[in-house]
């Protein structure tokens, strides 16, 4: 017999917050299917206030509070019977944070859990991979967000190892990122990927997803480094409003998908890959797999 139950994700990013609703089929002797149903997303930009400030501004708390009971409002229209929410890199270093957390749980009824970058990288982690990872292969996983960029570094379809870094496109746009953590990045890479003769990147997030799209690859296949070079380039010679009008990027995309490209680009470098594959997978599906893995774990209690 067939069952289906809807799922939320709900994701707090430094750059944007992201709804993801999908539908859980199960059907006893298969394999349980999910299928995004709904993805809403909200630019916010939180860092860009945590990251100068240490605090979540008045302003920004109102849109989050606005969000959340818009969010509230289509889990309940979409009959979800399990969600979660995550906040990462910026709600766990303001000040205010869990006090941002306490009002937006009082206005909204959404439960927010602050985690910390081991614990993103893990629930990343959880998201289908085995569709594209070869178990003779290496890869380096990148997540790359608007505070934090996770790597995380599979070999023979097993997880290495894996970090988190105050690495994110809102800082590097407002100048918050060292020359040190760049060289701790590098030094990171470099020396737990040299074992391996072969690495090929696999990229999430926002930024990869759209250069992706605009590239014209078929699923399933990686672009270059060259051609991710030469996008940058391309990139880099349009101002902001260019970007808007010519490549047809969103507002809040134009300018964070200069500094994603070139995470992307460096960590290729650093680790000898020579093309990056976008499966179009992150936080939100991790965050709806963990609810299912929990579901289970239940049952069988």
């Amino acid at each position: 017999m067939l069952t289906i139950e809807k799922y939320a994700a709900i994701d707090i990013g430094s750059n944007a917050v992201r709804l993801l609703i999908s539908s859980i089929h199960e059907e006893k002797g298969k394999t349980t299917r999910f299928k995004k149903t709904s993805l809403v997303r909200v630019p916010i930009r939180l860092g860009a206030d945590v990251f100068k400030t240490k605090n979540v501004s008045e302003e920004n708390i109102k849109r989050m509070i606005d969000t959340m009971q818009a969010y509230q409002l289509l889990m309940r229209t979409h009959k979800v019977v399990r969600y979660k929410a995550c906040a990462t890199s910026a709600m766990r270093e303001a000040e205010n944070g869990k006090e941002v957390v306490e009002l937006i749980k009082q206005k909204s009824g959404i439960q927010i859990d602050i985690i910390d970058g081991n614990d993103e990288a893990a629930i990343i982690a959880m998201t289908d991979l085995h569709e594209l990872i070869n178990t003779d292969a290496t890869y380096l996983y990148v997540d790359v967000g608007g505070g934090s960029t996770e790597f995380t570094l599979y070999h023979n379809g097993s997880t290495i190892t894996s970090k988190s870094f105050k690495l994110g496109t809102v800082r590097l746009l407002n100048n918050l990122v060292t020359d040190d953590i760049w060289k701790d990045v590098e030094h990171w890479i470099s020396e737990n990927t040299k074992a391996y003769s072969s690495v090929s990147l696999i990229g999430s997030g926002g930024n990869i997803n759209n250069i992706f799209k605009n590239s014209g690859k078929g699923n399933g296949k990686p672009l270059s480094f060259l051609y991710l070079s030469s996008y940058y380039k391309l990139l880099n010679s349009l101002t902001y409003e260019e970007r808007i009008w010519e490549l047809n990027l969103n507002q809040d995309r134009a300018d964070v998908i200069v500094p994603a490209t070139r995470i992307y680009l460096s960590a290729m470098k650093w680790s000898g890959a020579r093309e990056i594959y976008v499966p179009k997978i992150g936080l939100s599906d991790g965050i709806i797999k963990s609810l299912y893995s929990e579901k289970l774990k239940n049952t069988m209690i």
